[in-house]
C-alpha cells in the first residue's frame, strides 16, 4: 500500500537470498482488503507480486489439525487470536520458517520479524 512499513517488507520479500512462504489464508486476506480498499485490478498486482516472491502454501489436511492445535493452545494465552493467526504460526512452525508481520498477537513470538 506504499507505506513506510509496508516498503520494510518489500525490500525484505525481495531479497534473493530468503527462500518465502506465504499462507494461502494470507493471500485471501491481502486480496480482500486490497479488492476492498483498492480495485480487482491491483489486487491482482498484488496477487502476482506474492506469487512472484513466495511459495503459495495451501492448507491441507495435516496443516488443518496442526493449526487446530496451534489455534487451542494460543487462544488459551492471546487475546483477540484468529484462525488465521494460527495457520500462520503451524505453516511457519512446519517449515521451520520465520514469520514477517505487523501483526500485534505476533509481536512477542520466537521467529518472529516484527515490522512497526
Amino acid at each position: 500500500m506504499g507505506t513506510p512499513v509496508g516498503l520494510k517488507a518489500k525490500e525484505i520479500l525481495e531479497s534473493s537470498s530468503i527462500e518465502k512462504f506465504v499462507p494461502s489464508i494470507c493471500m485471501c486476506e491481502v486480496y480482500t482488503k486490497v479488492l476492498r480498499t483498492e480495485s480487482l485490478e491491483k489486487a491482482e498486482l498484488f496477487r502476482g507480486f506474492m506469487r512472484a516472491l513466495s511459495a503459495v502454501i495451501p492448507l491441507d489436511e495435516t496443516l488443518a489439525v496442526e493449526t487446530a492445535k496451534v489455534d487451542v493452545e494460543m487462544k488459551k494465552s492471546t487475546l483477540g487470536w484468529g484462525l488465521a493467526d494460527s495457520v500462520v504460526l503451524a505453516t511457519a512452525r512446519r517449515r521451520k520458517a520465520q514469520i514477517l508481520t505487523g501483526d500485534e498477537h505476533f509481536r512477542n513470538l520466537p521467529d518472529v520479524i516484527f515490522l512497526k
